[in-house]
């Protein structure tokens, strides 16, 4: 493994700079640059991304900040103990944010292997070495150390009409990706019980805006409807979702690593709840009125209803109310003016976009095969 380019992240006399170091694994991905992207312009902290680079995770996503002396990137697996080792002797981090995953329900139900593998396994190697890390720091850094791990509210389970998701629900996942993210919350907070380690816990609801992977619901009704194809909605879109704004998120996630309670969970969600054909007819709104269609017709006659999921959850819906009560965290964004905002986006930088459709994603309908055996493979070299 060689040191990054970016020397002032890689100093070896600690002394030299009493500014906190934050290890964001998962960082070129969709949630994870947003946190860098926000920790690099909003704060003073170093930064090391420490990405895999698979399908979903891209350096483009890191553009903004990819000149910054308080920023690096290392191409590494989790699941690589050696890799994740290095970095931890190297980067010598106070907070370890924990994003790297493998996220999207279809591709779990196509391939389950890899997401057991990088979700559980991958979080184990992180724990491991944290805990290594953690127990030879100096007192002062010891009690201020934090591993904080971003999950999803999808390992609840599905809720009916009515009722919201609090820190207490009993764990109830139905795909293979929320069970492979709630063994890694369970092995987050069983390392907090048996070793001490000042873990953090926080899930989410569905994340939505700019550097979204098109794969998702939002960005590929975009770039479907700008060429001109269907808009698969499953079912008759009834399943209910609750929206949050990706960079409401990135400032939710600072604020619990900075003022949370170790051992504590903290779910953040959007207070947006919406039908997905909702969804989907909104964003079709918006581009009727920012790219209206050569021929005058709206976006929505595009919609079509496609087979169901397997397993799909019906209702998700987050009580965000003990992170605004005990940290003073909520949303600044609508529902409304963050589509409005992501819809935007995605006009206005369809080269980033476009550049993925060129690669192993081009908006095919995933999901609908049996399990398949993919495991993650260690990279390590190192990317500026």
């Amino acid at each position: 493994m060689t040191a990054s380019p970016y020397r002032n992240v890689w100093r070896d006399n600690r002394s030299l700079s009493v500014t906190k170091r934050v290890l964001v694994t998962g960082g070129a991905g969709f949630i994870g640059s947003a946190v860098v992207r926000h920790l690099i312009a909003e704060s003073d902290y170093e930064v090391l991304t420490l990405d895999k680079l698979t399908y979903a995770g891209t350096l483009t996503s890191l553009g903004p900040v990819s000149e910054d002396p308080r920023h690096a990137f290392l191409q590494a697996d989790i699941c690589d103990a050696e890799a994740v080792a290095g970095a931890f002797a190297r980067f010598d981090p106070d907070i370890v944010l924990h994003l790297a995953a493998e996220s999207h329900v279809d591709r779990s139900i196509d391939g389950p292997a890899v997401f057991v593998e990088t979700n559980v396994v991958g979080t184990f190697r992180m724990l491991a070495e944290a805990t290594r890390h953690w127990q030879g720091l100096a007192p002062g850094r010891k009690e201020r150390f934090r591993f904080h791990h971003i999950s999803t509210d999808e390992v609840f389970g599905s809720l009916g009409p009515d009722g919201f998701f609090v820190e207490e629900t009993p764990y109830d996942p139905r795909s293979p990706y929320s069970a492979s993210k709630a063994g890694s919350d369970h092995l987050v907070r069983a390392w907090h019980h048996t070793y001490g380690l000042p873990t953090l816990v926080t899930n989410c609801s569905n994340n939505y805006g700019p550097y979204h992977f098109p794969e998702k619901l939002i960005p590929l009704m975009i770039v479907k409807a700008l060429a001109g194809e269907p808009l698969p909605v499953y079912g008759r879109g009834e399943n209910v979702r609750d929206w949050l704004f990706v960079e409401d998120h990135a400032r939710a996630l600072r604020r619990v690593f900075e003022a949370g309670t170790p051992g504590e969970t903290y779910n953040i969600g959007g207070n947006s709840e919406r039908r997905n054909i909702e969804v989907v007819q909104e964003v079709c709104r918006l581009l009727d009125t920012m790219r209206p269609r050569p021929d005058g017709r709206s976006y929505a006659e595009q919609i079509a209803f496609v087979a169901d999921r397997p397993g799909h959850d019906q209702r998700y819906a987050i009580d965000a109310s003990k992170i605004r009560r005990e940290l003073g965290w909520f949303p600044l964004e609508t529902f409304e003016s963050g589509l409005e905002k992501t819809v935007r986006w995605y006009l206005e930088n369809e080269a980033w976009w476009r550049a993925i459709q060129t690669g192993q994603y081009r908006g095919e309908r995933l999901g609908l095969r049996s399990g398949e055996h993919h495991m993650c493979t260690a990279r390590t070299d190192v990317r500026p």
